[in-house]
């Protein structure tokens, strides 16, 4: 397996990078004092974690890491000095528990805590603790995450500072018809969004008056649900915007920057799927406006440390401020990548005193990069997160030019209790079009078996005209569904290939796919008299194909599908690593590919340049009928996860539709109903009880 992850700024960047670091002026402190910071504990996992402590570790400073009882084996546990093992899986009982980690700073003796993103990054109770305890909290002043964290009181102080905002309403009158008499004033289609929402949640739109009121209701439930506040802005609701955001940076000494904006429009579930550096189409004049426009957001709540002022844009490259997210974002290193910064390194320096690294006038954009989020998620199933174990790991070579951040290894397993987030492939070049074809190629050469992922629908994305044009908006994915998902189609390379490794592993034709118990190992391929023939069932979803092949006189091969007219191979060239992944290179029907093909739990995994295609080899009738596997009528985990609560019991009537039990899986909530009319059965799970998908959780019997 490839390293996972090389930080390393691209050549040309560096120069820029030394220049500005290197200059001793540049760290003098002048009216805070120093506060000198030689071990830091961060308040996170995962691939933050581990991106923290690689810029750690370069400035000489020990790391601290605290993990939960699900991460005792974690990447980010094993990179630490020291880690400190802070309670059960649940985020809750862990990395939450903030009484927990202050304890862990000081009796490591940490004098700061990086609380990443995510968790307690913009927690305000969290940080006023800090304070109070004497531990440096590496995020701006409370009074900042305050001020921000409320949606409508962000709005006021934007306003006031000249930032443009988006015509809204954000007062106190929470009535209906306050609320449906200013949603008239300001004019369909408009946005319902709770004050203190975020990730999505408590956000709908109405685009008439019919629609108001149960769209309001659902935002206010669902709010409720989440945040425990029900409170409501409205906003215009700007249609095809676009996403566009801007990295600030801020110093106790009344410093504040800008480093550019990221477009970080395309989304899906209103969260981000793919973000790039600078935005595409943006003049000189609009980009130095939105910058500025971010430093006077950031002056405002005299912000200090990294964050990310969003705005929405239109059409006419009017934007218009959404949020602040007072911490370091996700996408922070398509930032690095084109300024030829450390915004980690920058955070630790602010946090222990000293001034900005960086000025504005120094500040230079070079080149395009953009940021892959990679989950363990189906596409074609709603985006449906997941988890499982990362049986086969390889990633694209790390490079100058190419970050892997990441926080699992080959044989980890992506949790049920946090984000599905494998890792980000971050990518740099000269220009916007190179950078695109250098991300494309980065992910073909990202193989993972063991879970589903969204890498295949990542290269439908890049490969898309409009994204290629730099057309986005956060309709991009609705708007272009049927070419986003277009219909699975298997080629002949592809199937030829499955073809040639089936046939390499019945035969012991590859050493390493020979098994020890058959007497045909021991033996020559000769046989008298006999052509070499073969014949295989495979599925491709709910499709079931038949192929055979045959070895022809003067050793080519013939492969045919479901009895239609056979591709002649030729050239074949086969040969395996030490995984067991076979490399396959041949001729079909005149065309030269190639291929990489891994066989595991009776599926075969064939990775080319068109990506991942999964096979499975279909289980005998006789075995489907002792396997015991729930029937479709059972409620069923339809991803792995944690019980939450259980809503009927044993002898409950039941009618199809009706709710039965409510999972949690990668913080997000989910109710699996009934899938007819009948009685309670059988509950084979309780409250807190992990299950893995497919899992039968409920089962229902027929009403007597």
């Amino acid at each position: 397996m490839s390293s996972l992850h090389n930080h390393r700024l691209p050549l040309l960047l560096r120069g820029l990078r030394r220049l500005s670091l290197g200059n001793p002026m540049r760290w003098k402190s002048v009216d805070v004092a120093h506060r000198p910071i030689d071990k830091v504990l961060i308040a996170n996992r995962g691939e933050i974690a581990c991106r923290v402590m690689r810029t750690a570790k370069s400035m000489g400073i020990r790391s601290v890491a605290v993990y939960s009882e699900a991460d005792r084996h974690s990447m980010h546990v094993a990179m630490a000095d020291e880690a400190f093992h802070i309670g059960e899986a649940a985020a809750s009982s862990s990395y939450l528990n903030q009484e927990k980690i202050l304890n862990v700073a000081k009796q490591s003796g940490s004098q700061a805590i990086h609380p990443g993103y995510g968790f307690l990054s913009e927690n305000v109770e969290f940080a006023e603790m800090c304070e109070k305890e004497n531990v440096i909290f590496i995020g701006p002043p409370a009074s900042a995450i305050r001020d921000m964290g409320i949606k409508s009181t962000s709005k006021h102080i934007m306003s006031a500072a000249g930032v443009p905002i988006i015509n809204g309403y954000h007062g106190e009158d929470q009535s209906v018809e306050r609320l449906r008499q200013e949603a008239l004033d300001i004019g369909y289609p408009v946005m319902i969004k709770a004050v203190r929402g975020g990730g999505g949640k408590g956000m709908r739109i109405a685009m008439t008056p019919d629609e108001f009121d149960d769209q309001l209701k659902s935002a206010k439930t669902e709010a409720m649900k989440a945040f425990g506040d029900e409170v409501m802005l409205l906003e215009k609701f700007v249609q095809n915007p676009r996403h566009v955001e801007v990295q600030v940076f801020g110093d106790h000494h009344g410093n504040h920057v800008y480093l550019f904006e990221r477009d970080c429009s395309v989304q899906r579930r209103h969260q981000k799927i793919i973000e790039e550096a600078p935005a595409p189409g943006l003049s000189d004049e609009v980009r130095r406006s939105i910058g500025e426009a971010a430093v006077r957001a950031a002056k405002a709540v005299d912000y200090v440390g990294a964050g990310t002022v969003e705005f929405i844009m239109d059409q006419d490259f009017k934007f218009f401020f959404m949020e602040m997210n007072t911490r370091l974002q996700v996408e922070h290193p398509v930032t690095e990548m084109v300024t030829g910064t450390d915004l980690v390194e920058w955070q630790l320096r602010v946090a222990a005193g000293e001034q900005i690294p960086m000025m504005q006038d120094s500040i230079k954009l070079r080149g395009h990069a953009f940021e892959a989020r990679i989950y363990a998620e189906d596409p074609d199933n709603g985006f449906m997160p997941g988890a499982g174990p990362l049986h086969h790991l390889t990633t694209p070579s790390p490079s100058p030019t190419v970050r892997i951040e990441t926080g699992v290894r080959q044989g980890d397993e992506v949790s049920v209790h946090y984000d599905p987030m494998i890792a980000k492939l971050v990518v740099w070049s000269e220009d916007r079009d190179s950078a695109l074809k250098k991300t494309m190629a980065a992910l073909r050469d990202y193989h993972i078996v063991g879970l589903s992922t969204n890498i295949q629908f990542l290269m439908a994305l890049a490969s898309h005209p409009s994204f290629h044009a730099g057309d986005v908006s956060t309709d991009f994915i609705p708007q272009h569904y049927d070419q986003l998902f277009p219909p699975k189609v298997l080629s002949p390379a592809v199937i030829s290939h499955t073809a040639l490794a089936m046939a390499a592993k019945l035969t012991g034709g590859v050493a390493e796919f020979t098994d020890p118990f058959t007497p045909f190992s021991s033996v020559g391929k000769l046989r008298i008299n006999a052509t070499p023939s073969y014949s295989f069932s495979v599925a491709d979803g709910d499709k079931e194909h038949k192929i055979t092949l045959s070895q022809g006189s003067r050793g080519e091969w013939s492969v045919s599908v479901n009895g239609q007219a056979p591709y002649s191979v030729m050239d074949v060239k086969m040969d395996v690593d030490e995984e067991g992944k076979i490399a396959i290179r041949s001729s079909v029907d005149g065309v030269v590919s190639s291929s990489s093909v891994l066989m595991m739990d009776n599926t075969i995994h064939v990775f080319d340049v068109e990506g991942k295609h999964s096979l499975d080899i279909p289980t005998p009738k006789y075995l489907q009928e002792t396997s015991g596997v729930g029937s479709m009528e059972d409620a069923m985990a339809p991803m792995p996860g944690v019980v939450e609560r259980l809503l009927v019991e044993q002898g409950t009537k039941v009618e199809q539709g009706e709710p039965l039990v409510v999972m949690i899986a990668m913080k997000m909530e989910y109710v699996i109903r009934a899938a007819k009319n009948g009685i309670v059965d059988k509950i084979l799970f309780q409250p807190g009880e992990t299950v893995a998908k497919g899992t039968v959780l409920v089962h229902l019997k027929d009403e007597e």
